[in-house]
């Protein structure tokens, strides 16, 4: 009777044993699962955050770009306008220092005439040849000058009337058939510069 009194002890305090050990694993699993959930729904916060940072921070990259891109177009803009600006203020600079330098020349052009005037009434005169030799001189270094500066004489006399190089003053009959249509007298010799008429001769034609 003691003995079976005993084992129902035993057994009764095994069972209550093994009741605490289950009720202490369930325990000890449900708080280790916990801190995994806390820790998941932290993950996935932190996910979305960092997602979001992320698509953020791809409008402001893209935004960038664009400003880059604009910024890139403007200055490629402006440097076409500033090399237009150079090209033509620099080709603005030529013309008038050309423009300068035309109006000098021409300026200089009755200089060259009273020469030839007075080498054409010192040809038929009786003065001393130094007047002659002096006024040649003069004459011959001031066309050699302006002749490096780009002067030409537009030869008339006896070519072709052009109309592109000559002005006729007076036409005059001639009896030869070749003179017709000719420079028969220059009146007033006519000049280019740089290839470019700056007085056009003055002539009288023949018929």
């Amino acid at each position: 009777m003691s003995e079976n009194i005993e084992m129902e002890k035993e057994q009764t305090v095994q069972e209550e044993l093994e009741t605490t050990t289950e009720e202490t694993v369930e325990e000890t699993q449900v708080k280790e699962e916990e801190p995994k959930k806390e820790e998941k729904k932290g993950f996935l916060k932190k996910g979305n955050k960092d997602k979001a940072r992320i698509e953020e921070l791809e409008k402001k990259v893209a935004e960038l770009e664009g400003r880059i891109a604009k910024d890139k177009d403007d200055y490629v803009r402006l440097m076409a306008e500033f090399e237009n600006f150079r090209r033509r203020t620099s080709q603005e600079k030529i013309d008038l220092v050309s423009m300068a330098s035309t109006e000098t020349i021409k300026g200089l052009l009755p200089v060259l005439d009273d020469c030839e005037r007075a080498l054409a009434v010192l040809k038929d005169s009786n003065d001393s040849d130094a007047a002659k030799e002096g006024t040649e001189l003069i004459y011959h270094k001031l066309l050699a000058y302006l002749q490096g500066k780009g002067l030409a004489v537009i030869e008339a006399k006896n070519e072709v009337f052009d109309t592109d190089l000559h002005e006729a003053i007076a036409q005059i009959p001639v009896q030869d058939e070749e003179q017709k249509g000719k420079v028969f007298e220059v009146v007033q010799t006519g000049y280019t510069l740089n290839g470019k008429v700056i007085r056009f001769a003055k002539v009288v034609v023949g018929i």
